[in-house]
């Protein structure tokens, strides 16, 4: 790892220093410049799941389009949950509505072409995506994870930037958030391609992480 957990600390900290106070509880950023990297290469496809170890510090609504015992469990936690008849009696409108509640789709993975044909169009533009799960996985289990998890991605450009947490949290949660990511970013493309990396509120300018 190109920086230490205490260069991180100091950066989160200078984050939650800069830029003015708003209404709304703002969502701590990592954006991860990225250097010599073909966007047209396979190691530019990067689209991975990470279980934040600390949360994401604010509530994420989990759906799940299932059938059998895992659709019965998930009825059972309370959670939003969809049949293969229900999500194939979905109309456009209705899909987009789904897109717009849930923040992860978990799928049981032998109805993933039906749920992916009928929610993939609204969820896609949204940044989202159908994922698919076993038909025997623990529904409690995906429920926890999934309400801490994050998408680590590139997109259009040679970066990553997602959330690490809120700015409420306590600066050592945000810092273990910030290093599984960058963990990640490394086991993936290797330490050679992090070229800088930033932290940020939604609304206030980046704080470049700096060695100390």
């Amino acid at each position: 790892m190109p920086f230490s957990r205490e260069a991180i600390i100091e950066s989160i900290k200078g984050s939650l220093e800069v830029g003015k106070p708003r209404r709304f509880k703002q969502s701590v950023e990592l954006i991860v410049v990225l250097s010599g990297l073909d966007l047209k290469s396979q190691e530019a496809k990067l689209r991975e799941v990470v279980i934040l170890p600390r949360g994401v510090g604010r509530a994420q609504r989990v759906c799940f389009v299932a059938e059998g015992d895992m659709l019965l469990e998930a009825r059972k936690l309370g959670v939003e949950v969809y049949s293969r008849d229900d999500i194939q009696a979905l109309s456009k409108k209705d899909a987009k509505r789904v897109a717009e509640r849930c923040d992860w789709v978990l799928v049981r993975a032998d109805i993933m072409g039906v749920a992916g044909k009928v929610l993939g169009p609204a969820l896609g533009p949204r940044g989202k995506a159908p994922i698919p799960v076993p038909p025997n996985a623990n529904v409690r289990e995906l429920v926890d994870r999934y309400s801490r998890a994050v998408w680590v991605r590139i997109r259009n450009q040679p970066q990553i930037a997602c959330s690490i947490g809120t700015e409420d949290m306590n600066v050592e949660d945000l810092a273990e958030n910030a290093l599984t990511v960058l963990d990640l970013v490394e086991s993936k493309l290797g330490s050679q391609r992090i070229g800088a990396i930033y932290i940020k509120r939604t609304m206030s300018p980046p704080v470049e992480l700096k060695p100390l």
